[in-house]
């Protein structure tokens, strides 16, 4: 087994040339979603194989009908396990360009309070930070011992803010390559500061667009009105009666392999001292909507949701017009937790809706996507070293939480490759990731590296 202290002095003494290797990747404007960046996109991922090749790792840009992946390979030990690490090289556009304080691709290191500092571009945090602490620490072991201490795949992709279309297809392409004993994803964050965090759980999605139709136009509400099916009235009493008066969701069988999170769980949750009036009051609010007698970290982290998400219907301009609208539109989202089958949510929340439509109006539903929710075992053996590694970096324990989100990632690693995925990310929930101004906070840059060092040696133990 290689010794541990040499691998973190290295990171220590080449802090200030990884800052610079950052802010290299950062200067590239690797936007996905805007075709007249895809230029940008490939020239990141170009300097990301160049870089991996210079660590030793054989590494290449692989073409997909979008932006390319990154591919790299390198061995470990005999015996050792296979981790495969997960990354993004794109980026959000950066509008609005005025609200940045400076350049959005040029990245500065300021000091924003006495012994804080922040890295300041688009991309530091989101993920361009993030996937060099690891890349980082793999060239510290090389520097350190000449090999690194288990075998390491990454795979960097280019479209994950614009939605991954390629991913899928290239994972189902490549299983065989890419598999391995368990996914290491950083696309996620710390409790606070001093406090690491391992997401154990991400809650699934399914998305639903309901349209009821009544009359073949808009009526006269004088002429028809008391007559005449409205199509917003009877979706309005369709999605009223879909919770109780205590929060629930109403929906038959819905709540079909929901399980209950472990007492220790809820009891460690409890111990972050996070109040409903803390969480909801920064987005002016102060009282939890969800079920009642459940605690705030609770209901976001492991309580299935159904939320609508947006209706229209009738005259929606300014003024006034009296009509009765021919048809009325919703969209709602379910977020799944532990063992709930999306396909299954689906045809209840239609079933619901079908016994509820009167005789003169009809309904189309229209499907936005599904995906089941992610929930790792607490009692892991790779959960539990990770947990202590970054304990051993960070001035506080590490803690495991939930992501009441989606990665859709995490969840086509266990379906198509069999593969868990150990969640662990140095963001913070202040780092204004897609927004202006987006920063990381330089002390995640480099304990990030020295965290990931430790897991890895953790993880090959």
């Amino acid at each position: 087994m290689t010794s541990l202290a040499p691998v973190l002095d290295a990171l220590d003494a080449g802090l200030d040339a990884s800052i610079a290797r950052l802010a290299d990747l950062v200067r590239i404007p690797s936007i996905s979603t805007d075709p007249a960046y895809a230029a940008e996109c490939r020239r990141a991922a170009e300097w990301l194989v160049a870089d991996l090749k210079t660590i030793g790792f054989a590494a290449s840009v692989r073409d997909t009908p979008g932006h390319p992946m990154v591919v790299a390979h390198h061995d470990g030990p005999a015996g050792s396990p296979h981790v495969l690490f997960y990354g993004h090289y794109d980026v959000q556009p950066v509008d609005p360009l005025e609200l940045w304080h400076d350049d959005p691709f040029d990245m500065k290191v300021k000091e924003v309070a006495p012994g804080h500092k922040v890295l300041t571009g688009r991309g530091t945090a989101d993920d361009k930070g993030q996937l060099m602490t690891f890349v980082e620490a793999c060239r510290a072991y090389k520097q350190a011992h000449g090999a690194l201490p288990c075998r390491v795949t990454i795979l960097f992709e280019g479209e994950e803010e614009s939605g991954s279309p390629s991913l899928k297809p290239f994972l189902e392409a490549n299983a065989k390559e890419l598999k391995a004993d368990f996914a290491l994803v950083c696309d996620t964050g710390m409790w606070d500061r001093d406090t690491p965090a391992i997401s154990t759980a991400l809650r699934g999605l399914v998305g639903e667009e309901v349209i009821i139709r009544a009359a073949d136009r808009d009526l006269h509400s004088g002429e028809f009105g008391g007559a005449a099916a409205n199509p917003v009235r009877v979706l309005a009493k369709v999605l009223a009666a879909v919770h109780d008066d205590d929060g629930r969701i109403t929906i038959p069988d819905f709540y079909d392999g929901v399980e209950e999170t472990p007492s220790q769980i809820l009891k460690q949750w409890e111990g972050l001292g996070l109040t409903a009036e803390e969480f909801l009051g920064e987005v002016g609010l102060s009282v939890p909507a969800g079920e009642k007698g459940r605690s705030v970290l609770e209901l976001v982290w492991a309580r299935p949701t159904a939320e609508f998400n947006g209706i229209s219907g009738g005259y929606t301009g300014k003024g006034f017009k009296t009509v009765i609208a021919a048809e009325a539109f919703a969209k709602v989202s379910f977020r799944l937790v532990h063992k709930q089958d999306p396909a299954k949510i689906r045809e209840a929340f239609r079933a619901f809706v079908r016994e509820r439509i009167p005789a003169d109006c009809t309904v189309e539903f229209q499907p936005h996507g599904g995906s089941p929710a992610i929930q790792l075992s607490y009692d892991s053996p790779f959960l539990s070293k990770a947990k202590e590694a970054l304990s051993d970096e960070w001035p506080k324990p590490a803690v495991m939480i939930a992501m009441g989100g989606s990665i859709p990632i995490v969840g086509d690693f266990q379906n198509l490759l069999g593969m868990e995925s150990l969640l662990v990310g140095y963001g913070l929930s202040d780092d204004r990731i897609h927004s202006p101004n987006e920063k990381y906070e330089l002390s995640s840059f480099h304990k990030g590296q020295r965290s990931w060092a430790r897991i890895l040696a953790a993880l090959s133990r």
